[in-house]
């Protein structure tokens, strides 16, 4: 009977003292542009330049592109492309860089309460993943593609700071989370695979232009389910967008 008591007691702390979190610094610099089509269609581009020890070295590169549907002012849907390139970083490194070929699908609802501008953010990423192990002779060898989906959700609270309501030239608060959840085969021990928390200041120049400048905390879980990463990161952000429609 003790010595039952005393296995439970020291097989969860092994379990929890196995699990490690590595603090980092790192930068991001975004850029997304969503460009009116017509009426009803927009095009989105996107490009993301991540860097990891503040900005000496690679983290990823994120290069996203989607068609967007206007159900109406308030609701819309996009399907799109991203291709991303992974890098070894940090204290936790993976065993090669690899190249990611993502496919996703989105719905964004947005809604005002008060002056501050909320939006609602679904969406869902098939994505296909190269994959490195090592071999018998301890080589790094490419191994057969991976395939996982993964679920994301993100709530955004847009609140003008300037001015009574987020108009041209105003200065503005952008607070943000979002939620990765995998699902299916090859997603590892873990359902949980991120958590993005950001909190920023922006300027507004017009409908078509603001830039921003922020903190975005990003928690990583590892697919053994141990390895984690807190990444604390300087968030850069402008958002430009395009109208083809005018002559």
């Amino acid at each position: 009977m003790i010595l039952a008591i005393l296995v439970g007691i020291y097989c969860p702390t092994k379990i929890i003292a196995q699990k490690v979190i590595s603090p980092q610094s790192h930068g991001w610099g975004i850029y997304v542009g969503t460009h009116k089509l017509t009426e009803k269609f927009n095009l989105m581009t996107e490009y993301q330049w991540r860097r990891a020890d503040g900005f000496k070295s690679w983290q990823q590169s994120l290069l996203r592109f989607g068609l967007e549907y206007n159900v109406s002012p308030n609701v819309s849907v996009m399907a799109g492309y991203a291709w991303i390139k992974t890098f070894p970083y940090g204290e936790q490194p993976i065993l090669h860089e690899f190249d990611e070929n993502r496919i996703f699908e989105q719905v964004n609802l947005k809604s005002k309460i008060g002056n501050i501008e909320v939006q609602h953010r679904y969406r869902l990423e098939q994505r296909f993943m190269e994959q490195y192990v090592k071999d018998a002779s301890n080589n790094i060898v490419q191994a057969d593609p991976v395939f996982r989906n993964r679920l994301r959700y993100r709530a955004m609270a847009l609140i003008p700071l300037s001015r009574k309501e987020l108009t041209d030239h105003t200065l503005f608060m952008n607070v943000n989370d979002e939620v990765f959840l995998g699902f299916g085969s090859g997603i590892g021990k873990n359902i949980m695979d991120q958590n993005r928390f950001i909190a920023a200041l922006g300027w507004r120049f017009d409908k078509n232009f603001n830039v921003q400048v922020g903190y975005l905390n990003q928690f990583v879980v590892k697919t053994d389910g141990l390895k984690m990463e807190r990444n604390h990161t300087l968030w850069l952000s402008t958002t430009y967008n395009l109208d083809f429609t005018k002559k």
